[in-house]
């Protein structure tokens, strides 16, 4: 009996629908050879649904998504949409009420593209980092007092549980030790200035450290995170920190590991429906010019099939990958890759096959 998974597909904005397109075409190639079944749901959340109806994510369609076996997303995000309105009626509301409390970024350079760090190569950045996803100051604690006077207070609380810490930080823990390369997990805080979030986050990290004797473990602050990313990233396995620092850090890492055209992350809840999406927004001025680069869609693809279990399809995915990487396009921008969307898609698709 072949192995079937139910994935809510939501193309969203923009490009979002050009490049999620690309990952169906792979994810449908891959199963052929990988004898496994999908069944895709379509969803039209984004930009567009909203201007004709006021809707962003309806109660109905959120309870829907719960029974999916994952989420594959596009990219939200409209010019013609106040910013804010998408990204917290859609994409916070998701993760918050699904409670996907990781976000897992992997950051890889492949060979064959460039990264901005002279004389550093795929050899050196290779790390992955887990952000907190439902906390800190992002959890939406806060206010405004006297606001539109020349007296206005404006405040915004990071929310840190010892329950939510604790368990990202055995999430991060776990992953290293499954991930078995240096087995070194860091965390990343700023404990001199934030003494009492990351006074947290520091006891809990040092408290389950004892729990994996086989881990290396290291303290840095966010600030020298930043400068040693950038000066010596193959210090770095897995970095874990919370939901604003992992924010920052994480686009960080999508540059050097060559950019957004490439970049790929998802949003996980181990025991339920994850999400994974390209790290890149919707690119509005690229829609319907068959230009942008799909190759983070595709990852995220990757993702996804190796979460669910299917990790024989995800390394065929992520070896096409690199085989297109190898020579085959001349710049991961729109308009330079030397390839359409469609045709970056039919490379990997064909490629899967082949293999």
């Amino acid at each position: 009996m072949k192995r079937s998974y139910k994935i809510a597909v939501i193309p969203g904005d923009g490009t979002g629908p050009e490049v999620i397109k690309e990952g169906v075409k792979v994810l449908h190639a891959v199963s052929e050879v990988e004898g496994f079944k999908t069944e895709l749901v379509d969803y039209d959340l984004g930009g567009e649904r909203y201007l004709k109806t006021g809707e962003t994510l309806p109660d109905g369609v959120l309870e829907e998504l719960r029974q999916m076996d994952a989420i594959y997303l596009g990219a939200i995000g409209h010019p013609g949409v106040k910013p804010g309105i998408l990204e917290k009626g859609i994409l916070l509301r998701i993760r918050f009420e699904l409670d996907l409390y990781i976000n897992l970024r992997p950051v890889k350079l492949y060979p064959g593209v460039e990264t901005p760090i002279k004389g550093k190569g795929p050899a050196e950045i290779d790390f992955v980092i887990v952000r907190e996803n439902t906390e800190g100051l992002y959890a939406g604690a806060g206010g405004f007092l006297k606001k539109g006077t020349p007296d206005e207070v404006a405040t915004q609380e990071s929310i840190n549980t010892r329950k939510g810490v604790e368990r990202c930080i055995r999430y991060a823990f776990e992953f290293c030790r499954q991930r078995a390369k240096a087995k070194k997990l860091t965390l990343c805080g700023k404990t001199n200035v934030l003494t009492y979030a990351f006074d947290l986050w520091e006891r809990a990290f040092r408290e389950l450290s004892e729990e994996y004797p086989d881990i290396t473990t290291d303290y840095a602050h966010v600030d020298a995170i930043c400068m040693w990313m950038v000066k010596n990233p193959e210090w770095f396995d897995v970095i874990v920190t919370d939901n604003l620092f992992g924010d920052i850090i994480t686009d960080l890492g999508a540059m050097i590991q060559g950019g957004m055209g490439i970049a790929a992350g998802g949003n996980i809840n181990p025991q339920r429906t994850s999400m994974f999406e390209p790290i890149g927004g919707s690119a509005p001025k690229y829609t319907g010019k068959n230009v942008i680069n799909p190759l983070a869609a595709i990852c995220a693809c990757q993702m996804m099939l190796s979460h669910l279990g299917e990790k024989k399809a995800a390394q065929r995915i992520e070896e096409a990958v690199m085989q297109v990487l190898k020579g085959r396009l001349k710049s991961l921008s729109a308009g330079e890759m030397g390839y359409t969307t469609t045709e970056v898609g039919d490379l990997i698709a064909d490629y899967c096959v082949k293999a």
